[in-house]
């Protein structure tokens, strides 16, 4: 879908930069913005980031090759002294301040709502629930992927078209300053924020640092914008937000509420959800995990705000699916694997560990290291493992140095179950047909960066 009309000329303009082209150039309409020269279509202007190992101005041509009319960079040097050959060129003095710009200008003229998502823990999900139930009724562009950072979510505003009547964009950050760098280019008509937990704790220090961070967005939402705030949260439940804020949760003074939650195996989450005006109904998810209840509240009401009907949010919320490495449940003959490897803090690990406790089968969790925890690590870790004990998990595998103590605080909670810790995965891969040979269900769960999604995949080729 192409975005609305923008030339080079404006492009130039909006990113304070120079364009060196020919006279014509400047009055070319961009149709599509890439970083990957892969992804370069006809009409399209690429952005050279330079990374650890890749400079994107050294992949300039392919992208020219493939249609696009103009490349963003740095470099000088990169840029031939006649150009008109194979395309215009954009000189900047920061291709990652640029993108922000241009987003940031591009947004300016959007007409269509949209949402923004933040929180420590369920951005995706509540994101992904959002968007099936706006999709009941409207065209909707959400974040792909983990696309959530200060590359991602300017290239994600970026591609709302003229087709899309609105955005669903989730906002990730680890520091402070991050979230008005990022709220200055989404704006968010509507943000939801889904928790307040202990991750990046190592930058923001504590839960009322991560709160901290995290409201950063709102002075730079619409007088008129909307707040939807997980209710059950303490610390968000008594946050002055500046703008009008609707609670989500399962306690009384929440606006929008669950009760009657039951499950059924991995298979589905049924609850009664109930509106502000008292409207009962009874919603069922095809996924697992009760984290999913959160999500579906706080999509509910951000449907209600745009119009939907109860009926329509119900009928959004049955059609959501889980993505790879978030609560997503792979049958594998004998064997139900729970990927829920993308990433991992206290909050989310503890969540896990509750919805496998309540599984009717032999219950085992594959646990790794939750990275950026600073002083309070060590802590969160034992804290995990004498929670795995006290919940009856029935096989406890853990894998990576911090992991270490998630098995210590297990064998220390009095647990008699089967306990394992393994310092790399190497040595844990030899034994994962031995300790999973009793079949039932499996969760696989630890930050991002210990790639434990290399487990998932060798438990698959074991049991399918």
């Amino acid at each position: 879908m192409n975005m609305l009309p923008m030339t080079l000329g404006d492009a130039a303009r909006a990113m304070s930069g120079r364009l060196i082209a020919g006279e014509k150039a400047a009055q070319r309409e961009i149709v599509h913005v890439v970083s990957d020269s892969r992804e370069a279509v006809p009409g399209a202007l690429f952005f050279c980031f330079r990374g650890e190992r890749v400079n994107g101005s050294d992949y300039i041509a392919d992208a020219f090759a493939r249609g696009a009319i103009c490349a963003v960079t740095t470099e000088k040097d990169a840029i031939p002294e006649s150009s008109d050959a194979m395309g215009a060129y954009i000189l900047v003095a920061s291709v990652e301040a640029a993108l922000a710009a241009l987003a940031a200008y591009y947004r300016m003229g959007l007409r269509v709502p949209v949402i923004g998502v933040v929180g420590s823990v369920g951005k995706t999900t509540a994101k992904e629930m959002t968007a099936a139930v706006l999709s009941e009724r409207y065209s909707v562009l959400k974040t792909h992927g983990n696309l959530n950072n200060e590359i991602g979510a300017p290239l994600t505003v970026l591609k709302i078209g003229s087709g899309h009547n609105a955005a669903v964009i989730e906002m990730g950050i680890s520091d402070f300053g991050e979230m008005t760098r990022l709220a200055s280019v989404v704006r968010p008509d509507i943000c939801i924020i889904t928790a307040i937990g202990r991750c990046h704790l190592e930058k923001l220090g504590s839960l009322n640092g991560v709160l901290r961070a995290k409201s950063e967005v709102f002075p730079l939402m619409p007088e008129n914008g909307v707040a939807i705030l997980n209710g059950d949260d303490a610390l968000l439940r008594k946050h002055n937000t500046g703008r009008k804020t609707v609670t989500f949760g399962t306690v009384e003074s929440c606006d929008w509420r669950a009760e009657n939650i039951t499950t059924a195996a991995t298979r589905s989450i049924a609850f009664d959800i109930i509106s502000p005006r008292g409207e009962r109904a009874r919603a069922e998810i095809p996924a697992y995990g009760t984290h999913l209840v959160y999500a579906a509240l706080s999509a509910a009401a951000v449907g209600s705000r745009l119009g939907l009907s109860l009926r329509e949010i119900i009928d959004g919320l049955a059609k959501y699916r889980p993505v790879d490495g978030r609560a997503n449940v792979i049958e594998a003959g004998a064997l139900t694997i729970i990927d829920d490897c993308y990433n991992a803090n206290p909050n989310s690990m503890a969540a896990a560990l509750c919805s496998l406790a309540a599984l009717k089968t032999r219950r085992t969790a594959i646990l790794g290291d939750m990275r950026e925890l600073g002083s309070a690590s060590a802590a969160a870790h034992r804290e995990i493992g004498e929670l795995a004990g006290r919940l009856g998990i029935d096989c406890l595998i853990c894998c990576g140095e911090n992991a270490e103590l998630i098995f210590k605080g297990f064998i220390g909670s009095g647990a008699e179950a089967e306990a394992y810790h393994f310092p790399f995965r190497e040595a844990l891969f030899e034994k994962l047909p031995e300790l999973t040979k009793k079949g039932g269900a499996v969760l696989v769960k630890a930050s991002h960066s210990e790639k434990f999604d290399e487990i998932t995949a060798r438990l698959r080729e074991l049991w399918q």
